[in-house]
């Protein structure tokens, strides 16, 4: 009886401590367990924290690249910019444009220079051809025709290498060698109203090609992109804002040279009427 009483303490002792461990690992457990929540949530909130970082710094880097591209543009210079539009507009037609303003421009600078020339000081003429008659006669106006350049001078020789055939025949004279000089004016002018005709012309031409390639491009990409078909506008309309600049520039300088051809004409016109009422005193004497 003893033998089985000590028997049953022992395994009631044995069960007791085994409880006890038991309760003693649990707490460890669920501190373990806890510590390893813990540091998952730090862990979460640092990867958080490292991704914000690293948008915010791909959004500054994107900030300072677009500064870095926008400050070019600005820096521009109208060289580089004009330089810049005429290479998207395409070298084919605004080339050819480009040529029409640079021979327009051309003939319109000799015109301008011959003009000038030409411009005569008819109320000097007329008192030198005067006092020529009266000192020396036709033959010393003839000389002072001579000596003096511009088409009223060259008209008033011709009347006067006619004056032994009457005034009639210096009339005639002056009227038909008026028209030769007014040619000599007027010469080179249709060629400047031809280029300025074609200069939009030749950019229209070019924005219609330009047009067509936009919508082979659409065609070709099977879809509408708004970019695609307003960069393809944009370099097609190029070409008729340069051609209309350069027909504005050109008609400017039309315009004045037509009045420069008018503005002679018309001192040609008055010193010829005043030169034949010279030569009428002359005759009377």
């Amino acid at each position: 009886m003893k033998k089985a009483l000590s028997i049953l303490a022992v395994i009631c002792f044995v069960a007791f401590g085994t409880v006890n461990l038991v309760a003693q690992d649990d707490p460890t457990d669920s501190v373990v367990e806890l510590d390893s929540s813990q540091q998952a949530a730090a862990d979460s909130v640092k990867a958080a924290k490292a991704e914000a970082d690293k948008k915010a710094e791909e959004e500054a880097k994107a900030a300072e690249e677009k500064t870095l591209e926008e400050a070019p543009e600005e820096d521009k210079t109208f060289h580089q910019i004009l330089k810049e539009k005429f290479i998207q507009g395409g070298p084919g037609f605004m080339g050819v444009v480009l040529i029409a303003l640079i021979l327009g421009l051309a003939l319109c600078i000799e015109r301008i220079i011959y003009l000038n020339m030409a411009s005569p000081n008819t109320n000097k003429l007329i008192d030198e051809i005067e006092s020529a008659l009266q000192s020396g006669g036709v033959e010393a106006a003839k000389e002072v025709c001579r000596n003096t350049k511009g088409p009223v001078a060259s008209i008033f020789y011709q009347g006067l290498s006619r004056m032994d055939e009457g005034i009639d025949m210096v009339e005639k004279s002056i009227i038909s060698y008026g028209s030769v000089q007014l040619g000599l004016l007027e010469r080179n002018i249709s060629w400047i109203s031809l280029f300025i005709a074609l200069a939009p012309m030749l950019g229209f031409m070019g924005t219609v090609i330009g047009m067509i390639g936009a919508f082979d491009a659409i065609e070709a990409a099977g879809d509408i992109s708004p970019s695609l078909v307003a960069g393809g506008i944009k370099v097609a309309l190029l070409t008729t804002v340069f051609g209309l600049i350069v027909a504005m520039i050109l008609q400017i300088f039309y315009n004045y040279i037509i009045a420069k051809v008018d503005s002679i004409t018309n001192s040609m016109e008055d010193a010829s009427i005043s030169l034949v009422d010279l030569l009428v005193k002359y005759n009377n004497k």
